[in-house]
Parts: C-alpha cells; sequence; structure tokens
C-alpha cells in the first residue's frame, strides 16, 4: 500500500516506524519535513499528498496535526500521538481516522487525544488504540499495533 508518512518534530525521514512499514512491503512517501515552519511543512505535506495520491496518511506527533490540516478528502488517516493542540487550526478529524496513543505519553498528553475524538464526535471504542509506553510508539507493541491500523 502507498502510504504518505508524515514525521514528527525534531524527527527525520526514515525511523524506526517507517523503516517498520516499509520492511512491512508498504511503499512509503516520506517527505523531509521543516522542524521550525509549520506552514510550509503543510504546504510540503500537501504537494507530497498531491503528487503520490496515497491510499493512506500516517502522521506521528507534529505529523499528526499535520496530517490533520491536509486537504486529503476521504484518503484514511492513522494519527499517532497527534500534537494538534501544539500545530495547526484542525481540531477535529474526519470518521474512520484511527488514533494510537500511549496512556503514559510524556510528550502529547493522552487526554489531548480523547479531547479531540470528542470534538470529532468518534468514540474511543472504535477510534483509538491505547498502546506503547512512551511518546515514540517504537516498542514492539506499538510497531505491532501500527502494523494492524495500517491493514485495517
Amino acid at each position: 500500500m502507498k502510504i504518505l508518512y508524515l514525521h514528527g518534530w525534531q524527527s527525520v525521514p526514515g525511523g524506526v516506524k517507517p523503516s517498520h512499514l516499509q520492511a512491512l512491503g508498504h511503499e512509503l512517501i516520506e517527505p523531509a519535513l521543516p522542524h521550525d515552519d509549520f506552514d510550509l511543512a503543510l504546504r510540503i505535506a500537501q504537494t507530497a499528498l498531491e503528487q503520490h495520491r496515497p491510499a493512506l496518511i500516517v502522521g506521528s506527533s507534529r505529523g499528526g496535526a499535520l496530517a490533520m490540516n491536509l486537504r486529503a478528502g476521504e484518503i484514511p488517516l492513522v494519527l499517532l500521538c497527534p500534537a494538534w493542540k501544539r500545530w495547526g487550526t484542525a481540531h477535529t478529524v474526519k470518521p474512520g481516522t484511527l488514533i494510537l496513543h500511549a496512556l503514559a505519553d510524556e510528550v502529547i498528553p493522552y487526554a489531548d487525544t480523547l479531547e479531540l475524538l470528542a470534538n470529532s464526535g468518534l468514540v474511543p471504542e472504535t477510534a483509538l488504540v491505547t498502546v506503547g509506553y512512551e511518546h515514540r510508539l517504537a516498542d514492539a507493541a506499538a510497531l505491532a499495533a501500527l502494523a494492524a491500523a495500517v491493514d485495517r
């Protein structure tokens, strides 16, 4: 599956999570996103979306905020600890969005995701996977949950 993967703030393409998805056979589009200019990062992500027309968008932390602010139409979203309160203007996600978040996330409060789901009229039972033990979601259980979310 072709996936647009949007990395987090102070992260780079080729990290643990996108490498895991590539190892599973997915084709990843991973633009390098500037850390200090959200609007430029959003334009780069939008251009990548329009050029490559992925089947899915995965956004990690700040990349999740970017994904929420894209004009993505019906392309589904998988968000990893989305930092929506820190960046962008979107305060809701579309139906069918799935969020993975660690309860003990030390960077983005788990409560932010519960608020985002409530804003969006979505229920945690169908739109949230609580997994991992910290913000990076790079442990084996979190990577397995990411693989399952992508393949749903």
